[in-house]
């Protein structure tokens, strides 16, 4: 990191305003820091400009290599991420230096008329990109009786939420952690429970990614990491890369921290697979003691993972077509 304490820190950011709000966030943290004036980069990735659906593209890194690359040729001194988008190998010659305090994780609904989940009406339009919620929410509407129709669609916060206002479709699904980061978590109709929706790995969160050999930047940003939030999302990418899925895949996972009383003494790992009709669903979790290290939080994905391939899960993964 360069010292002198009237040079900026550049950070790498994604152009989009959800990536500019999250990212002025990380800034003004690291501002209190290090005393140091930080100015946002924009970069423009391939999953900005790709007008195709992100399960055609491949989704793994389509929003990461261009800030990644950035990096390495010293053109920024670090970046952030939302951390669902990020593939599970990690470069060796950068590293994860903060995970903030994650947002909800939960997904949202956003449909016409205030309507929650429930209370849409059978044959219902909704919009998502995701083969992962797809899965899900077509499986929770047949566990309430009815079908809906799953609309993929591409597009920042106003353009998903600008088909339910033109009337194009009933509802759309993001997550609730975007619609917080840009103030507008008002919007949201419904919070999808985790128990009926999981999110995918890593959602709501954050990942603050710098060089490997500047180890004062890391030691600064060090300072945002929560370690709860580390623990949670690296069992949960585990569960990913164990399944050998990337994002683009119809995988959920969640790990949340069970207290007892005001002590946090386990962490519950959540994962599931499904079907794009939601008509089978591979869901197991498992209940552990926190992780104290990165070995033990990514045994545990990997543990669930196993259980999860032995019950099935691997001939659901197959399903890329949308």
């Amino acid at each position: 990191m360069n010292t002198r304490p009237d040079q900026p820190l550049r950070l790498g950011t994604r152009r989009s305003k959800l990536a500019m709000s999250q990212s002025g966030h990380v800034a003004d943290a690291v501002r209190a820091i290090t005393g140091r004036p930080v100015e946002l980069v924009e970069i423009t990735t391939y999953g900005d400009v790709s007008r195709e659906h992100l399960a055609q593209i491949g989704g793994t890194g389509v929003f990461v290599t261009a800030l990644r690359d950035a990096l390495l040729r010293g053109e920024v001194d670090f970046a952030v991420h939302s951390l669902k988008d990020l593939p599970t190998a990690q470069p060796d010659d950068l590293v994860i230096a903060a995970m903030p305090r994650r947002e909800d994780a939960r997904d949202a609904l956003v449909a016409r008329d205030g309507l929650t989940f429930e209370q849409l009406p059978d044959g219902a339009r909704i919009g998502t990109g995701s083969p992962r919620r797809t899965a899900q929410l077509n499986h929770l509407a047949l566990s309430l009786g009815k079908r809906i129709e799953t609309v993929p669609i591409r597009g920042n916060v106003d353009t998903r939420i600008g088909f339910v206002r033109d009337g194009e479709l009933d509802a759309v699904v993001l997550a609730a952690a975007g619609l917080n980061r840009i103030g507008r978590g008002d919007e949201a109709t419904d919070l999808l429970s985790v128990d009926n929706v999981l999110p995918a790995p890593g959602q709501g969160a954050l990942a603050v990614e710098c060089p490997a050999s500047d180890t004062d930047l890391i030691a600064a940003l060090g300072e945002l990491d929560d370690p709860f939030t580390r623990a949670a999302v690296t069992a949960e990418r585990s569960l990913l890369a164990a399944l050998e899925a990337g994002c683009s895949a119809p995988v959920g996972a969640f790990a949340d921290l069970l207290a007892d009383g005001q002590i946090v003494n386990e962490m519950r790992l959540r994962g599931v697979v499904g079907t794009l009709d939601g008509s089978t669903l591979v869901q197991l979790s498992t209940t552990g003691p926190v992780p104290q290290s990165y070995d033990e939080a990514m045994a545990l994905g990997r543990e669930l993972a196993d259980e999860m391939l032995a019950k099935g899960a691997a001939g659901l993964m197959g399903e890329r077509s949308l």
